[in-house]
């Protein structure tokens, strides 16, 4: 029986990964700050499920629970970091930028380094987390999120690279999604264009996670428009993000 946690599973792609990895016989550990959601959540699947409430703006509590979930489940195979903060904030409020980089990156770190202990400690496992194709321009309306992006998509680049040379094996999967319909989704309706379901981005997650991929665009289309704002001059990007 294989086992995986997702922080973050409250809502959005972290709940639809959750469902799906349940529906492939995983017993699944839901974390995130909403308890009463998760317990339905858990409730609904049909393998065995395990609730913890974490807030990983608390880095320190965060890792606490992350480690009596760890232990509740026995071990894990799988974690996936989908906890996410982000807000437009063209008028650059502290507040909303402070959110965002304490959930996207301080959170992010604590609950990566606790994942890569305790698969080092059972000899192997997989991390996976949830980047965005934010990462790949800086944002005029909302600069602290496509920053925090880029940190996790860099950091988990880090951490294949610093795996690459240790003998335990820890597979890492970086996933940068497009405009998916969840709550973190930014604009009005009539701007978002190719949105999918958090249904299609957690299969397409899940396939990611068998195929012990790398990297993942979510869907597979937005890797061109990744490679757009990758190679476009920072002038033009500019222009089109206008």
């Amino acid at each position: 029986m294989q086992r995986a946690i997702i922080v973050g599973a409250s809502s959005g792609i972290g709940e639809a990964l959750a469902r799906e990895l349940s529906a492939a016989g995983y017993e699944v550990g839901l974390a995130a700050r909403r308890r009463e959601r998760l317990t339905r959540i858990g409730s609904e699947l049909p393998t065995k499920a395990y609730v913890a409430t974490m807030d990983v703006t608390d880095t320190a509590d965060a890792r606490e629970a992350f480690a009596e979930l760890v232990s509740a489940m026995g071990s894990v195979d799988l974690v996936v970091i989908s906890a996410g903060a982000g807000h437009l904030n063209r008028d650059l409020e502290w507040e909303p930028e402070r959110e965002t980089i304490d959930v996207n990156v301080r959170g992010f770190t604590a609950i990566a380094t606790a994942a890569m202990d305790h698969f080092d400690s059972r000899g192997g496992g997989h991390l996976v987390g949830i980047s965005s194709v934010a990462a790949r321009f800086g944002n005029p309306g909302a600069p602290a999120y496509n920053a925090s992006k880029a940190f996790v998509s860099t950091y988990l680049e880090g951490l294949r690279n610093r795996q690459a040379t240790r003998e335990t094996e820890i597979s890492i999967t970086t996933v940068e999604p497009g405009f998916v319909d969840t709550e973190m989704a930014m604009g009005d309706d009539d701007d978002l264009f190719w949105v999918a379901s958090p249904e299609t981005a957690a299969a397409q997650i899940a396939r990611a996670i068998r195929k012990r991929r790398d990297h993942v665009y979510v869907t597979r289309r937005w890797r061109l428009v990744a490679w757009f704002l990758t190679a476009m001059p920072e002038s033009i990007v500019r222009r089109v993000l206008s």
